[in-house]
Parts: structure tokens; sequence; C-alpha cells
């Protein structure tokens, strides 16, 4: 079983979103353009690395894979649109770049966020697994990425500005609005390599802790890091009057918190036979990142 890097990886999922927006659009092309602009504006890319090292670890083809990893990158590219909106976060940057409805106007980003969406799903069908491998996939995308999921995640989040929430209710929110998605990474590569229901658990519980803990780290991140680095303002969630894990627990609570959860994380590796040096490192460098 080959062994990938994340370097790799990423190499594989860039040439595949490259290719996955036809060129060949007429009246459409600016929305085709301003889909481009926001799925190849880098990002991590953790989550289709998720699905691809998942796929591996449980003993799956990662080229058939692909279309699984493309479409966990093409939801989670169109809450981003959709979420700097002004009618929702309001955020004139992204990744240090103008945020898609800046650059295109609110009413082509809000067309671009719909048809990415749309476009994930058509994508799951192109993996060349079977039928009911699609179709599992099909549902748990929709399930995570829906209002029991991510959109329910980020109702939470709208509901609760202005106000101050309990730290059950913000780990509530974010294992829903981050954690569900990353979730689904975990879970659509293990669907690609047809494993167990126990791994599949076991998949959940690394990425529920380590989903957590990206949170946490952003909250810290947006108190101590520069724009620059970032790529997006900082403070803004003070200046919204959001409950962050900073605000509730404080810095240094804050960062315990994200250790505890990467240990989980780690721990929860303990099921897969395969080598799992790769996720492991992975939630080290999630933990400790700056940007």
């Amino acid at each position: 079983m080959n062994e990938y890097t994340f370097e790799g990886y990423l190499e594989l999922i860039e040439n595949y979103l490259n290719n996955s927006i036809d060129k060949s659009c007429y009246d459409e092309e600016i929305v085709a353009d301003a889909m481009r602009y926001s799925l190849q504006n880098g990002g991590k890319r953790i989550r289709p690395v998720l699905v691809l090292e998942f796929c591996r670890l449980c003993g799956g083809d990662i080229e058939k894979a692909l279309p699984f990893a493309a479409a966990i990158e093409m939801i989670h590219t169109y809450s981003l649109i959709h979420d700097d909106l002004p009618c929702m976060d309001d955020d004139d940057m992204r990744r240090g770049k103008p945020s898609c409805h800046k650059k295109f106007g609110e009413e082509y980003a809000l067309l671009a966020g719909d048809a990415l969406l749309t476009l994930a799903f058509e994508t799951l069908t192109n993996a060349d697994l079977s039928d009911s491998q699609k179709v599992s996939a099909v549902k748990i995308l929709s399930s995570y990425a829906g209002y029991q999921g991510m959109i329910g995640g980020q109702t939470v989040d709208l509901m609760s500005e202005d106000k101050v929430i309990s730290l059950d209710r913000l780990r509530t929110m974010d294992n829903l609005k981050t954690g569900k998605l990353i979730n689904c990474s975990a879970i659509l590569g293990c669907i690609a390599a047809n494993a167990d229901e126990n791994k599949r658990i076991a998949a959940e519980k690394f990425t529920s802790a380590i989903g957590l803990a990206f949170q946490i780290v952003d909250d810290i991140l947006d108190v101590t890091s520069t724009a620059d680095k970032l790529g997006k303002p900082i403070g803004s969630d003070n200046e919204k009057n959001k409950s962050t894990y900073v605000s509730i627990l404080g810095l240094e609570k804050s960062r315990e918190y994200a250790e505890e959860l990467t240990k989980e994380a780690i721990n929860a590796l303990d099921c897969f036979e395969n080598n799992t040096a790769f996720l492991k490192n992975l939630a080290l460098k999630l933990l400790e990142r700056d940007n």
C-alpha cells in the first residue's frame, strides 16, 4: 500500500479540482469564473486530504476516492462563499484575497455557492465505485452538510450573535458547523474503501476531536495572530460580540483544551492496522499551526 505525503495528496486534489468545472461556458461564464476563483483560492484542503488518507488507511484505492474528496471541498467552498456574504458574516477578505462577493458581486457569489453545492453531488456520482457506495456517500454528505449538520451549526452561530452562550452551546455549534464536514470527510474515505463499522466509528471519533481542536485554535489565532498571517481580519469575533473558547475559558485553558482533544484524536486511531503516522502528525500540525 503506497503512503502519501501531504504534498502528494495536495497535488492529486488540485489536479482534480482544476479540471472539475467546465471551461467552455458561455452566458454562465461569470458564475463558472466565480466558482473557480473560490475553489482554487488555496486553503488547507484538510477535508479532501482526510478523505484520501482514510481511504488509504482502510485499504482502498485513493484514485477512486478522488471524486469524494473533490465533492467535500466543493461543499466547504460553497459554505465559505455564503458565510462571507453581507447577510451572514459580511467579510471582505478570504485567504488573503477579496471574498467572492467583493470580486464578482453578491448575486453571482450566491449563484456560485449554489452551483458548487449541486456540483458536489454530481461529482460524487462520478466515482468509479459501486452504486451502493455512491448512494451511501450522497446520503452521508447530504446529512452532515444539511440542517442537522453544517447548516444547523451556522444557524446556531447566527442566533448566538450579541449573546453570551455557554461552553456546551459553543461546543454544539462548532461540532455542527465545523465538525460535521470534517467527520464526513473521514467517513467518505471509509466508504470508498468499504471499511467496517468499527473503523468508521474510530474515524468519526478522530475527526470530532480534531475538528473541535481546529476551531479552538481558530479562536486563539483570532486574538493572537495577524491579518497578514491569517489572510483575513483578526478580532472579528470580538467585534461581533461572539462567544468563543477564548472569551469563555481564556487563552491558557483554551490551549490546554485543544491539546487534550488532540491526544483524544490520536488515541482513537488505535484500531487501525496500517500506519497511522500521517494522521497523528496531521493532528499535531493542526494544533500547532499559526494560520
